[in-house]
C-alpha cells in the first residue's frame, strides 16, 4: 500500500471518528437537557401528549442519520436486553424491532407463542415473568387481545412496548406513519389525512388518528357504512363514504387492508365490490383534482385496496414509511430505556 493510500484510510477512519464523536456529543447534551418522556410504557398513542411526539420525532431524525451512514451501529443500548414476544404473525413490525434494537447494540431475545409453553396452557403473566427471571430489561409485545399490554404492565418490572393489541391500538406504526408524512409534507399541523378501509377492526387507524390530532391534522375516515364504528365522530374526526371526495379532500390517503381474520361475520358483500367502490387504481388518483400522497401499512393486498400501479408510484411512500419505522423504534426504545422505574 502506497503512502497516499494510506494516509488516505487514515483520513476516512478520522472521519468516522469524528462522526461517532458528534454523534454521542449531540446525544449527550439531548439527554442532559430534555425531562423524557412522560410515560414508563408504550402502550398507545393516547398514554402520550405532543411534546412526546415530538421527542420521539427529533430522537428519530438522529437516527436516520446514523442508519444512513457506511457504520450504522451505536452502543446506545449496550447491556440492555429486550425481548420480543409475539402472539401473532408479524414480518415488518417484528423485523423493524429486531433490527431497532440491534442497531442501538441491545441483547435480543426473539419468542414465538406458536413454539413456547403457551400451547401447553402457560398463562401470559406466567410466560413473561420466567422470561424476565432471565434478566430481560424490555419487552416488545404483540397479542391478538386488545389491552394485553396495558394488563401485563401492571403485573410485570420490565418496560413494556406495544407491538399491536388486537384491534386497539399499533402506536409505533402511527408514529411512523405521521414522522413519514412530516418528512415528506415538512410538518403535520394542518394537513388532511384519509384514513380508507377497514375502520373498525384496524389498530392502525385509531393509533393514527389520536396521533394525527395530537400534532393538529385534520383526520378523515372513509369506507363501508358497516366497516365504520358506530362513534368515530367522538374521536373529532370527519366521516365520508364516498372514495373520489374523501380523495379530492385530502392532502394524505392512508390506504388500509381489509382484516379478514378478525371479521366473524361478512360486512359488505365481496372483496370485488369492495375492490370497485373503495380500492384505489391509478385512474382514480390521476383523475383527482391534486397529487396526493399515498400511504400503506402493509401488508398490502395488491388489486384489493390499493394496485401495484399505485403502490409502486411516485406519489406512494411505503417504503419511506418501512425505512423510517427502524429509525422511530430505535427513538422508542432508546428514550424508554432512559426512565427510571
Amino acid at each position: 500500500m502506497s503512502n497516499n493510500e494510506v494516509c488516505d484510510c487514515l483520513s476516512r477512519f478520522k472521519l468516522l471518528i469524528l462522526q461517532h464523536s458528534i454523534f454521542d456529543i449531540r446525544y449527550s447534551i439531548l439527554i442532559y437537557h430534555m425531562a423524557g418522556l412522560s410515560t414508563r410504557h408504550l402502550l398507545g398513542i393516547k398514554d402520550l401528549n405532543p411534546a412526546d411526539i415530538q421527542l420521539i420525532f427529533e430522537t428519530a431524525d438522529n437516527f436516520k442519520t446514523v442508519l444512513n451512514r457506511p457504520i450504522k451501529k451505536v452502543p446506545s443500548l449496550r447491556d440492555v436486553t429486550i425481548a420480543n414476544i409475539f402472539f401473532e404473525n408479524s414480518t415488518r413490525t417484528r423485523l423493524s424491532f429486531e433490527l431497532a434494537e440491534k442497531r442501538l447494540s441491545a441483547d435480543v431475545v426473539n419468542f414465538a407463542a406458536s413454539s413456547s409453553s403457551v400451547s401447553k396452557g402457560e398463562t401470559l403473566i406466567d410466560t413473561v415473568n420466567n422470561i424476565l427471571a432471565m434478566k430481560v430489561d424490555m419487552v416488545v409485545m404483540r397479542h391478538p387481545y386488545a389491552g394485553a399490554g396495558i394488563f401485563l404492565s401492571k403485573h410485570v418490572k420490565a418496560q413494556i412496548v406495544n407491538a399491536g393489541d388486537g384491534a386497539h391500538e399499533h402506536p409505533t406504526q402511527a408514529l411512523l406513519d405521521a414522522f413519514s408524512i412530516r418528512e415528506k409534507l415538512g410538518e403535520v399541523a394542518g394537513k388532511k389525512v384519509v384514513i380508507v378501509g377497514d375502520i373498525l377492526h384496524s389498530r392502525v387507524a385509531l393509533s393514527n388518528i389520536l396521533c394525527l390530532k395530537h400534532l393538529g391534522a385534520e383526520v378523515m375516515v372513509c369506507g363501508p357504512t358497516t366497516l365504520i364504528p358506530k362513534y368515530i365522530g367522538s374521536l373529532g374526526v370527519k366521516v365520508e363514504h364516498n372514495l373520489i371526495k374523501a380523495l379530492n379532500w385530502c392532502d394524505v390517503a392512508n390506504m388500509l387492508r381489509i382484516q379478514l381474520e378478525r371479521q366473524d361475520i361478512k360486512y359488505f358483500p365481496s372483496l370485488r365490490e369492495y375492490t370497485m367502490l373503495y380500492g384505489l387504481n391509478k385512474q382514480i388518483l390521476d383523475s383527482l383534482d391534486k397529487d396526493i400522497i399515498v400511504m400503506h401499512p402493509g401488508p398490502i393486498n395488491r388489486g384489493v385496496e390499493i394496485t401495484s400501479d399505485v403502490a409502486d408510484s411516485k406519489q406512494s411512500i411505503i417504503l419511506d414509511q418501512v425505512e423510517n419505522g427502524v429509525a422511530i423504534r430505535m427513538a422508542v426504545l432508546f428514550l424508554l430505556a432512559g426512565q427510571t422505574p
